[in-house]
């Protein structure tokens, strides 16, 4: 029996999957999730979103760093649901960055759209946030034959090319 790869899991979950479940929390440590359509690097290692800095979940990147993620497909029966877990910090792409980090979230395609640096700068209401990755995991389903135990868990993955 061949061994599933995790990574390769993992990876798959993130290029069919546009939405990502951003988790933050305040400066009192009041947390708060929200889905956001992003795009990510090949590593994995960077995701982007636009979102306006008044958004509650901006606010609190501002306020404290450290965010969650998790990418799922909502739409699968129960029982068979695939994800992937990641932590690292998060903080708005501003500056000499701005151009290379629009070009990369503008590359995804599926329906998102290309921003021009000065749409996500100065006066404009939206701009670009970028969560840098330090962890990887994805779900192992209870009863898995080569990673699972008695319950869900996860396994941490490493997603570099």
């Amino acid at each position: 029996m061949t061994r599933p790869d995790p990574a390769a899991a993992a990876r798959e979950i993130l290029r069919s999957n546009l939405y990502m479940t951003l988790g933050t929390a305040d400066a009192d440590g009041v947390p708060w999730v929200t889905p956001v359509y992003f795009s990510a690097t090949d590593d994995a290692a960077t995701f982007f979103w636009v979102s306006s800095p008044d958004a509650r979940h901006s606010r609190n990147i501002a306020a404290r760093p450290e965010v969650a993620v998790v990418v799922f497909d909502s739409r699968v029966l129960v029982g068979t649901a695939t994800a992937v877990y990641m932590a690292g910090t998060a903080a708005q792409v501003e500056g000499a960055d701005l151009p290379e980090a629009a070009e990369v979230y503008g590359a995804r395609g599926h329906g998102g759209r290309y921003f021009a640096p000065g749409e996500l700068s100065g006066d404009a209401d939206l701009r670009l946030y970028r969560a840098q990755i330090s962890e990887h995991h994805v779900l192992v389903r209870g009863g898995d034959p080569a990673y699972g135990r008695a319950v869900d868990g996860r396994l941490a993955v490493d997603l570099a090319p």
